[in-house]
């Protein structure tokens, strides 16, 4: 119930903010839960891609640091958050939410590359998609990536490419990864062509 209030408050304020944003793509979202992987490229995106995917709703990984707070550690654990330490990440990054994808009805979005300032994808996303058996998602942001140009109401775009899977049968090793993270940046960079092929993201 507090995720749905949540929302609701969430898509009020991207409409006052910026109300100039589509998604493209929403038929490629598969029935059940799935792993949302997107390349970072701003601290407000994931907004953005949790209204995209409504009605379904959605757990996302948060640095730990942010839950010292206790108004924001209410607000990110009804909002179905949970915390990574990002330096040294334990079992917990892989099991909660293989029962958020399991038995809680929840979707996941995972930033791979861990930051907005990297291009080096991380194994988890493959580790995850691979023990849970839930299909991987590509999702993309085009739009302005400072607050000013989220302000001026510059055109926001969400494109959602098709889903695939992490064969259960393949052993997970460095080829595995390589492979299905090779496969994510395809996907990333065929949604981008398909938006607007000129776009180029520049990390800030």
């Amino acid at each position: 119930m507090f995720y749905k209030f949540i929302r609701v408050i969430a898509r009020g304020v991207v409409f006052l903010l910026n109300g100039n944003w589509h998604v493209t793509g929403k038929e490629n979202l598969p029935e059940g839960t799935y792993i949302i992987v997107a390349p970072h490229r701003n601290w407000w995106e994931p907004i953005f891609f949790a209204l995209a995917m409504s009605p379904q709703e959605t757990s996302f990984m948060a640095k730990q640091e942010l839950f010292k707070y206790p108004v924001l550690r209410y607000i990110l654990i009804h909002a179905h958050a949970f915390p990574v330490d990002r330096a040294n990440p334990g079992p917990s990054a892989v099991k909660k939410p293989i029962n958020f994808l399991k038995k809680e009805n929840l979707s996941l979005i995972m930033f791979p590359s861990g930051t907005r300032h990297s291009d080096d994808l991380k194994g988890g996303a493959v580790l995850i998609a691979k023990l849970s058996q839930k299909p991987l998602v590509p999702m993309v942001y085009q739009g302005p990536d400072t607050f000013k140009g989220l302000l001026k109401r510059q055109k926001i775009t969400i494109g959602i490419g098709e889903p695939f899977s992490v064969d259960k049968k393949e052993k997970m090793n460095d080829e595995l990864t390589a492979k299905i993270d090779q496969q994510m940046k395809d996907s990333w960079q065929a949604i981008d062509n398909s938006i607007d092929p000129s776009y180029k993201y520049i990390p800030k």
